[in-house]
C-alpha cells in the first residue's frame, strides 16, 4: 500500500510492502536475449585506433572516447582518463604516458627505448624485417592478367599485372596460401575464323602430328587477315561458324589448329612476363571452364534465377536496370546456345571456392579495369544468391583506371593504335640507357654486361613503380620523362636511395671496388639525434603498411611509405655522420639504422615485383 493512505483501520500512515515482480526462467531468458538484440557491441572499428594525422600528435591515435561517452554518460575527457588507467599498465613498455588532446582524443608516442628495441629486431631478421606472419592463415587466389590468346598485350594488361603481382607478393609475404591465376581469352566464336584461316594458310596446324611444329609467325597480323576475310566473305563466315561447333564439340583438327595459337600466344606473352619479372602466374583459360557451364545454368533454372529472356536464359537481380528503367539482364546463355564471360566467372567462382579439386579459396581477387566492376558486382550476387560460394569466403573485386596520354587522351600511337606493352618496356628501358649513358665518362663506349642489367632494371622498374605508386582506381598519365626522373616519388628515385645506402656501408666497412655487398652484423641502437627518432618511427610502420595493404589492396601505399623512408633517410644521414660518428658504438648504431632502412627498401622493392641494384 502506498505511503499516507488511510485503510480504515487506523489514522496513521502505514508502510507498504515491497512486492518484487515473480519472472519464469523463460520469461527472463526472454528479456535477456531482446536485450542483447537491441545491444550495440563494442567492435574494433570503435576502438578507433589509427596512425597519427600529424607527427606532433604522436604515433597513434584513439578517439574510442568520443563514442563512448554518450552511452556512459561521462563527459569525453572523464572517458578517455578511464581508457588511459585501464591502458596505462600494458603499454608502460611501448608508449610514453598517453597525453588527452581537445576534447576526448588520445595521442599515443612511442618511447625511444621501445623504438630502440623493436629496429633492432628489424636488424636481426634481414629476411623478414621482425614482420610477423599473419595468424589467421588462409587460401587465396588472385586473378590477374588475362590476356587473349592471338592478341598482343597492350597497356591495359599492364596494369592488371603487375597490380596483381603486388597484391600476391604481399599476401604471400604475410604468409598467406597464394594461387595466381591467369584467366586467358582462350575460347569464344574467334576461334572458328581463326581455325578456318589456319585450314587454308598453315594447313600444318591442323593436323595433331605436326601442329606443334608450325611457326604463326605474327599473331596479330593473322588475327586481322582472318578477320578481314570473316567481314567479306560470306562462305568464310558460314565455315568460320560451323567450325566454332566443331572446336566445343572436340573435333580432332580443329582443336590441334587451336592449341597451335595458344602455344604461340603462350610463347610471346611469355617473353613479357619475363621482362616483367612475373612468376608462378599459372595459366587457366575460359577453356578449362567448358565442362561446367551447362551445371552452372541448370542449377540456376533449378533455383528458378535463371528465366527464358527473348529466347536466351539470363538472371535478373534487384537493383540492377537499364537507363530506361527497365531490369537488366545477366545473360548466361545466348539464344544460339552458346555461353556468355559471366557464366564462365560463375563456374570458376564454384571450382575456386567450393569444389574438391579446386582451390576452396577463402579469398578471391579479381583485377581488372573498373569498366568491368558492374559485371563482377552482378556475378557475385547471383553467385551468393544461387550458393555457388560459401557465406564465409570473400570475393573482391579489384578495380583499376585507364592509362592515358600526356594530353589526357586515350593512351595510344601516334597512328592512334592501341600501344603494345612489348614496344612500351622496349622504350623505357632505351630511354634509360640514353640517360645512363650521358653520365658516362665515354657516352659511346659499349655497355658491359652489368651496366646493362642496371638499364634494364631501371627501365622496367620505373614503368613498374610509375603505375604502382597511383592509386589505383585512378586514370594515370603516362610519361617516360616523369617515370624516369630522379626527383619524386620514382623508381630511379629509390633505385638511388637504395645504391646510395650501399655506397654508405661499403666505404664504412672498407669494401673493395668488386667486392660483393655484405651488410653489418646488427648493433645496439643509440639514439642522439631526433632524426634518428623520425627515421625509426617511421621504420616500425612496416608491418601497419603490409598489413593495410593486405585489407585494403592499394599497392601505392607502399610507395608512399618507400618515398617518406627515403626521404627521413636523407635527413638523418646530412644530421648523423656515419663514417665520423664520435664514438665507435654510434658508428655500428648508426650502420645498423642504414642497414634496416636499405632492407626496407630492399624489401618493398621486391614485393612490387622490382629489382634494385647497388650502383647507380
Amino acid at each position: 500500500k502506498p505511503q499516507g493512505s488511510d485503510d480504515g483501520a487506523g489514522g496513521g500512515p502505514v508502510e507498504s510492502e515491497s512486492i518484487e515482480p515473480q519472472l519464469t526462467q523463460e520469461e527472463k531468458d526472454a528479456i535477456g536475449d531482446a536485450a542483447a538484440a537491441a545491444a550495440v557491441p563494442f567492435g574494433i572499428r570503435d576502438a578507433m585506433v589509427t596512425p597519427a594525422t600529424k607527427v606532433e600528435f604522436g604515433d597513434y591515435q584513439c578517439n574510442a572516447a568520443m563514442g563512448l561517452a554518450k552511452n556512459l554518460g561521462m563527459s569525453p575527457r572523464d572517458c578517455a582518463t578511464e581508457i588511459i588507467d585501464g591502458l596505462r599498465p600494458l603499454i608502460g613498455s611501448v608508449f610514453e604516458e598517453p597525453e588527452i588532446a581537445g576534447p576526448g582524443f588520445i595521442n599515443l608516442r612511442l618511447k625511444k627505448e621501445y623504438l630502440a628495441r623493436a629496429v633492432g629486431q628489424m636488424g636481426d631478421d634481414p629476411e623478414r624485417l621482425a614482420v610477423p606472419l599473419a595468424t589467421n592463415k588462409k587460401k587465396i587466389v588472385v586473378d590477374f592478367s588475362s590476356p587473349n590468346i592471338a592478341k598482343e598485350m597492350h597497356v591495359g594488361h599492364l596494369r592488371s599485372t603487375i597490380i596483381g603481382d603486388t597484391l600476391a607478393n604481399v599476401l604471400e609475404f604475410s604468409g598467406h596460401e597464394v594461387k595466381r591465376l591467369n584467366h586467358v581469352g582462350d575460347w569464344g566464336t574467334q576461334f572458328g575464323m581463326l581455325v578456318e584461316h589456319l585450314r587454308s594458310e598453315y594447313p600444318a596446324a591442323l593436323n595433331v602430328e605436326t601442329s606443334q611444329d608450325v611457326e604463326l609467325g605474327d599473331l596479330v597480323a593473322l588475327y586481322k587477315a582472318a578477320k578481314q576475310r570473316f567481314d567479306v566473305d560470306d562462305e568464310f563466315k558460314t565455315r568460320s561458324r560451323e567450325a566454332v561447333v566443331k572446336l566445343q564439340a572436340g573435333d580432332e583438327e580443329s582443336l590441334a589448329a587451336w592449341e597451335s595459337l595458344c602455344a604461340a600466344s603462350r610463347g610471346e606473352y611469355q617473353k613479357i612476363y619475363h621482362a616483367l619479372n612475373i612468376e608462378e602466374l599459372e595459366e587457366r583459360g575460359e577453356s578449362f571452364y567448358n565442362p561446367f557451364l551447362n551445371g552452372v545454368v541448370e542449377e540456376l533454372e533449378k533455383q528458378t534465377l535463371a528465366v527464358p529472356s527473348e529466347g536466351a536464359t539470363a538472371v535478373f537481380l534487384d537493383g540492377y536496370t537499364n537507363r530506361d528503367g527497365s531490369p537488366l539482364p545477366m545473360l548466361v546463355r545466348k539464344t544460339d546456345g552458346g555461353f556468355n564471360y559471366a557464366t564462365t566467372d560463375l563456374a570458376a567462382i564454384r571450382h575456386r571456392t567450393q569444389f574438391e579439386d579446386g582451390e576452396k579459396a577463402d579469398r578471391v581477387l579479381y583485377v581488372t579495369d573498373s569498366g568491368q566492376s558492374q559485371h563482377f558486382e552482378m556475378v557475385f550476387a547471383a553467385a551468393k544468391l544461387a550458393t555457388f560460394v560459401p557465406t564465409d569466403v570473400s570475393l573482391e573485386h579489384v578495380p583499376f583506371g585507364l592509362v592515358q596520354g600526356e594530353d589526357g587522351k586515350k593512351f595510344a600511337t601516334r597512328s592512334g593504335e592501341t600501344v603494345k606493352l612489348k614496344d612500351l618496356l622496349d622504350e623505357a628501358v632505351r630511354i634509360a640507357g640514353v640517360d645512363i649513358r650521358a653520365r658516362l665518362e665515354d657516352p659511346d663506349a659499349e655497355l658491359s654486361l652489368d651496366a646493362q642489367e642496371v638499364v634494364r632494371r631501371v627501365g622496367i622498374g620505373a614503368v613498374k613503380y610509375a603505375d604502382l605508386s597511383m592509386n589505383r582506381e585512378s586514370n594515370y598519365k603516362f610519361s617516360y620523362g616523369r617515370m624516369l626522373s630522379l626527383n619524386g616519388n620514382t623508381a630511379p628515385y629509390m633505385l638511388y636511395a637504395y645504391a646510395r645506402i650501399c655506397g654508405i656501408v661499403k666505404k664504412a666497412t672498407g669494401h673493395k671496388e668488386g667486392d660483393i655487398m655484405t651488410w653489418p652484423e646488427s648493433s645496439k641502437i643509440i639514439v642522439s639525434d631526433d632524426s634518428e627518432i623520425q627515421l625509426m618511427r617511421n621504420l616500425v610502420k612496416l608491418p601497419d603498411i603490409l598489413n593495410e595493404v593486405e585489407s585494403f589492396l592499394y599497392p601505392n601505399r607502399l610507395c608512399d611509405y618507400l618515398f617518406e623512408t627515403s626521404q627521413l633517410f636523407n635527413k638523418f644521414y646530412e644530421s648523423c655522420p656515419v663514417n665520423n660518428a664520435e664514438t665507435p658504438e654510434l658508428k655500428a648504431s648508426r650502420l645498423s639504422l642504414c642497414t634496416v632502412t636499405a632492407g626496407t627498401i630492399e624489401l618493398l622493392m621486391r614485393i612490387l615485383g622490382i629489382q634494385v641494384v647497388e650502383r647507380l
